[in-house]
């Protein structure tokens, strides 16, 4: 019986047990998946939790079930290429004969002193629970600073603005003007949207160092009863470590089959992986499609395709609380209620297909 080890319950190993379950999933092959969690998290409404404007369980997907698919909970240590093993915290190595590597993201804090150490965090559904009870604890009149206006920070400043109306929130962008690598009709919607709301976005910021409830912005230093970082991310700790070719971001370079270039038995997905388009979760599960694919040709032992078609994406879609929202939607931009009906639908039928 072949070993397919999936690191990591997220939008490309979700995809992938998807695609192989329940009937593509030749009789010889069963499957692992290691996680800490024994669901699968919607990542992209992390911002809303920290929030508070949707509760735990909305963000939680079960896992399918199969009589060849087994789980195994817990903490990643090692990926151990050579010896095929993947090995975990206070538990036995996991032995694989193919593996696929979803591991996710973590902040990236470029180095600045205190980032880590005194600010919050929306990358995990752990941290984005720390981040919800901090928030909505905080008094009446209290400072929220977000640093990076992303997507995430737009949709958490956003989102907490519709929670907590009496908050004084600071959004903290490092370009000129919001969302700046967008078309400039997206970026004055949503400018416009933080001004009628009285959010307020500090344009130019360069974070240079966080003390306990201070933000240090070029000579200036911020007042703020919390603080949350939204200013980057990199792939988890354990895929840095591993023994691969990286590329200047840390991610993992692969071959046209999405598979380590020295090794066809180590595939790596979504943000994990060097790829020319941003991380994402349509980028993921795009890749994990493809995967899928190969890995069935490899185990009949056909030839595969010359070439992979490019990944097509369908656009980008953000919230601005739960009534407004912005997007880019095959290079079109679209704003308002349209926006956020678009993503609303797309986030049920995820949740449909997927639960």
């Amino acid at each position: 019986m072949k070993q397919l080890v999936l690191l990591g319950g997220g939008y490309g190993n979700m995809r992938v047990l998807l695609r192989l379950l329940p009937n593509q999933l030749p009789e010889d092959v069963s499957i692992t998946l290691i996680d800490r969690n024994p669901y699968h998290s919607l990542k992209t409404e992390y911002y809303a939790l920290a929030a508070g404007t949707i509760s735990d369980h909305h963000v939680r997907v079960s896992f399918p079930e199969h009589a060849r698919l087994s789980y195994v909970y817990g903490e990643i240590s090692k990926i151990d290429t050579k010896n095929k093993l993947v090995q975990l915290q206070d538990q036995d190595a996991v032995p694989y004969d193919d593996l696929v590597i979803g591991l996710g993201c973590e902040d990236k804090y470029h180095n600045v002193p205190g980032a880590d150490e005194f600010t919050y965090s929306i990358q995990t559904i752990d941290k984005s629970r720390k981040t919800y009870q901090t928030l909505n604890n905080l008094p009446a009149g209290s400072i929220v600073g977000i640093v990076g206006a992303g997507l995430s920070g737009i949709e958490l400043a956003s989102e907490l603005r519709e929670s907590r109306s009496d908050l004084k929130i600071k959004l903290f962008d490092r370009g000129t003007r919001i969302l700046n690598a967008f078309p400039e009709r997206l970026s004055s919607y949503v400018h416009g949207w933080f001004e009628e709301n009285n959010v307020e976005i500090v344009n130019n910021s360069n974070i240079t160092k966080v003390e306990p409830n201070t933000l240090h912005n070029h000579e200036e230093q911020i007042y703020c009863d919390a603080i949350v970082w939204t200013a980057g991310i990199q792939p988890t700790r354990v895929v840095r470590e591993m023994d691969a070719e990286k590329d200047s971001s840390g991610r993992v370079v692969i071959s046209k089959y999405h598979n380590l270039p020295d090794d066809e038995h180590v595939y790596v997905v979504g943000d994990c992986a060097s790829l020319p388009q941003a991380p994402s979760a349509q980028l993921a599960e795009g890749q994990a499609e493809q995967i899928v694919q190969i890995l069935l040709k490899r185990w009949k032992n056909e030839p595969l395709p010359e070439e992979l078609p490019k990944i097509k994406l369908k656009g980008i879609l953000g919230s601005l609380g739960k009534k407004h929202g912005f997007g880019l939607v095959n290079e079109r931009s679209i704003t308002g209620r349209v926006a956020r009906l678009l993503k609303s639908g797309v986030l049920w039928m995820y949740k449909y297909h997927n639960g």
